[in-house]
């Protein structure tokens, strides 16, 4: 027997969220295979057994184990933190490791890399603290509202999204449609982080990928979002019971191929391994491929699309799960 520790829950805005993927993640297990241990993190941070005793000895019970998944969403658990601290007590886990979680959980140097490797992206705007502007060279420069407003109009236009630099699962992310607004979308994404992306706001299908394998890594299909408000909120993702997902997206062969290519691609530009759900955007008047960012430990939820794509190719969530461990202890 395998023994596997899952933990779940966390400190981060998406706690909720990956209570359920835990739960689902451990009722979906073969049993014959693995000895699992249930480890849940509060709020507040402390550890919880599944006899709901606080560990004492976190690193300790951690040593004993021979694979952990860390079916964990957003800070403290998708940067690259939790990782860090499996690295130092030398026992395999399930995902990218620390370099490629903490790049993509920060919004802003996903974007610097994926610049790098040419993949299209939205165009967009690096604020700090509210009113640090971050020019493409890092550059710092203090601006006032009205100043950021001017940038914006000149720079993206109108409307735009504004979002936490680390957030997830569209925590603190809003849609602004003139200046006013877009301070208002600025101090609520403050709460959130101190480092701000406004990007201009894409036309088109939203779709996703899913991608897993460490050297030799393969994508599904593609997915499509059919979301029941403006854009795919928190509320849109997990409250809506009209937001769908369309399997595979409404997209020629060609351009399904295109965006499998480019999530590869994107995965590996980031040192990925593991597994992640890519996301991007099909513009509406030119057809282009616009990637939005790259989800390095995606929903394991009844409703989310990573497991979706990959039981549409034929691989169910139990098998899922079992290649997700066989990486890992690899």
């Amino acid at each position: 027997m395998i023994k596997l520790a899952v933990i779940y829950g966390g400190m981060s805005t998406e706690h909720d969220v990956s209570m359920i993927s835990g739960k689902n993640v451990i009722d979906n297990l073969d049993k014959s295979k693995y000895d699992i241990y249930p480890l849940t993190i509060t709020k507040e941070g402390k550890w919880i057994d599944k006899r709901e005793r606080e560990i004492k000895d976190i690193f300790k019970l951690l040593k004993e184990m021979d694979v952990v998944f860390p079916i964990l969403h957003g800070l403290y658990g998708e940067d690259g933190t939790i990782q860090g601290m499996l690295e130092l007590a030398k026992v395999p886990y399930v995902g990218c490791k620390v370099l490629a979680s903490s790049v993509c959980m920060d919004k802003v140097y996903t974007k610097v890399i994926l610049e790098k490797a040419g993949i299209s992206q939205a165009k967009y705007i690096y604020i700090k603290d509210g009113n640090t502007y971050i020019d493409e060279n890092f550059d710092e420069l203090k601006l006032e509202n009205d100043e950021i407003i001017k940038l914006v109009e000149e720079k993206l236009k109108f409307p735009v999204f504004v979002k936490p630099s680390n957030s997830g699962s569209s925590v603190g992310v809003n849609k602004a449609k003139d200046g006013a607004e877009l301070v208002k979308a600025i101090a609520e994404a403050l709460m959130y982080d101190r480092k701000i992306l406004i990007e201009e706001a894409i036309v088109g299908k939203e779709v996703e990928c899913a991608v897993l394998g460490n050297d030799e890594v393969k994508a599904s299909t593609v997915g499509q979002i059919l979301s029941a408000e403006e854009f795919y909120s928190y509320d849109a993702k997990y409250e809506n019971k009209e937001s769908k997902v369309v399997i595979p997206a409404d997209l020629s062969d060609e351009k399904i191929e295109e965006i499998r290519k480019l999530a590869i691609k994107a995965f590996k530009s980031v040192s990925g391994s593991g597994l992640s759900r890519v996301d991007f955007f099909v513009e509406k008047d030119t057809d282009k491929v616009i990637l939005n960012e790259i989800n390095t430990m995606p929903g394991f939820t009844e409703i989310s699309m990573y497991p979706k794509l990959w039981d549409k190719a034929g691989i169910s969530y139990s098998q899922l799960l079992d290649e997700l461990i066989n990486l890992a202890m690899k």
